[in-house]
């Protein structure tokens, strides 16, 4: 009986059973050659999101296109503060903020229709 079911899980391995040893004579667990980052797949899903940004960014008006490329940092450049994207345009930081808010419910509004159709 001991036998048989020595048999069975003969082949289980420990995932903290040094398997092989490194350069320096460490051993090498199966953990260790496991690593995984558990932000993959947030991370997969922001890099979708942000190239379906850019498809979405022609659906807003120009001003508004604008305010978000500065303030987000779209097209390889730093975000800016609404100060200073109020700067740039002659408008009021409170004029940049209703635009922002507006174009964000906008691209909001394309993403929900965009998710919900697959």
């Amino acid at each position: 009986m001991f036998f048989r079911t020595g048999k069975k899980t003969a082949q289980d391995v420990s995932i903290n059973e040094p398997i092989d040893s490194d350069k320096d004579g460490n051993a090498l667990t199966l953990m260790d050659t496991m690593a995984v980052d558990d932000t993959v797949i947030d991370d997969i899903d922001v890099r979708m999101k942000s190239e379906k940004l850019y498809d979405y960014l022609p659906t807003l008006e120009p001003r508004e296109r604008s305010v978000i490329c500065m303030r987000y940092g779209l097209g390889g450049r730093r975000p800016l503060p609404q100060r200073e994207v109020a700067a740039r345009l002659g408008i009021s930081r409170s004029y940049v903020s209703r635009i922002e808010k507006r174009a964000l419910s906008k691209l909001r509004a394309c993403f929900e229709a965009g998710e919900g159709g697959k």
